[in-house]
């Protein structure tokens, strides 16, 4: 996967020239010699940013979501098909041979451009994920046979359970857009309990602390933790689950102080109860608090990645210089992204209603 913003295709060769005009390519392989593969189809997926309850998607409870506008773009591009090199395009392609008739063996070269920060709690992996599953489907499905929606999102939830063992907020929020109020289950997809349209004059401003974020102890950690009953967890969950119901109710009103004192609640509760922040963190948040007055909140388990604060639209620029300013002696690797909420990587999601499909997790 990509391991920061930057041009990829999916041989690992160079980006395409701009401005190529993409020709029909036929796929390798004596089965599928006649298969015609699809060069130019885009497909942009925004990442997001966790306002409040972060494992809720899975522990049960209400997580808060909102869908940013740095976006991963993949792009089906001409060239003979990639070799093999087991990276996630490579899964994700054998992941959807085993479940549509007829895809060649190898999938069709791509081109990946993100805006995201890598590996910063801001789900930059399942967008890029997406962005295949939808450039994929896209190039080799015909148009009145499209991959449904929510079987697209059921998929995506599936392939990253495989490897993650996580929820499936990340997937909902980056497919639907905007912000959502998540009810989580133990398995599949977390229902969808509310959506709303993030306030216009409000923006997200991401303080990437360029220390990576790794989830997979984490998710061990707190699934033995559920395991044995640990109260700390219980704690958290209880606490976690009303800051959620504050953040919400916070975006529905559009009281932009209520939503900061919530997601200051959530990320303390965070911090406290289950450890998930850094002494770096810290230092960055009350940094940023002394400095310029906003509230950060560390977006995502685990430790390391961004935090995240919201601001009027018209202050995000002051704002963002001030903390650039607090930020350059001591901490030169952090960066300041003012970005905003972002439409869904399928906008006619949040219109259809995601319908939960069989969960397959046990034999797809």
């Amino acid at each position: 996967m990509p391991e920061g913003p930057g041009e990829h295709n999916g041989a690992g060769r160079p980006a395409s020239a701009p401005g190529a005009v993409p020709e029909p390519a036929r796929s390798g392989g004596d089965r599928h010699q006649d298969a015609v593969l699809r060069l130019g189809v885009r497909a942009a997926v925004p990442c997001r940013a966790c306002l409040s309850g972060e494992d809720l998607d899975w522990l049960g409870g209400r997580g808060v979501s909102v869908a940013l506008d740095l976006p991963t773009v993949v792009t089906t591009v001409p060239g003979p098909p990639p070799a093999p090199t087991g990276d996630w395009a490579d899964q994700v392609w054998d992941f959807l041979r085993a479940r549509l008739a007829g895809l060649p063996p190898r999938p069709p070269a791509v081109e990946v451009r993100s805006e995201a920060p890598s590996a910063s709690g801001l789900s930059s992996s399942t967008a890029l994920i997406v962005g295949l599953f939808r450039a994929y489907t896209g190039a080799c499905v015909p148009a009145p046979d499209t991959v449904p929606v929510d079987t697209l999102a059921q998929w995506a939830y599936e392939f990253e359970f495989a490897h993650f063992n996580g929820g499936g907020m990340d997937q909902l929020a980056v497919i639907e857009g905007g912000a959502l109020l998540l009810e989580g289950r133990p398995t599949g997809l977390p229902a969808v309990a509310d959506r709303a349209v993030f306030p216009a004059d409000w923006a997200v401003l991401v303080l990437d602390s360029a220390s990576r974020k790794d989830t997979s102890d984490h998710i061990r950690t707190v699934r033995a933790q559920l395991r044995d009953g640990d109260p700390a967890l219980a704690a958290y969950l209880k606490e976690a689950d009303a800051a959620s119901a504050d953040a919400w109710s916070a975006i529905r009103s559009g009281e932009l102080g209520a939503l900061a004192e919530a997601m200051d609640r959530a990320h303390i509760t965070m911090r406290d109860h289950q450890q998930m922040s850094t002494p770096l963190l810290e230092t960055l948040r009350a940094l940023a608090q002394r400095s310029t007055g906003l509230t950060l909140k560390l977006s995502g388990a685990g430790g390391g990645g961004a935090l995240v604060g919201v601001c009027r639209t018209a202050d995000a620029d002051g704002i963002a210089a001030a903390l650039r300013e607090a930020l350059r002696g001591e901490h030169p690797d952090a960066r300041v992204i003012p970005t905003r909420a972002s439409a869904g990587a399928v906008p006619e999601a949040r219109n259809s209603r995601l319908r939960p499909v069989p969960d397959q997790m046990n034999g797809s």
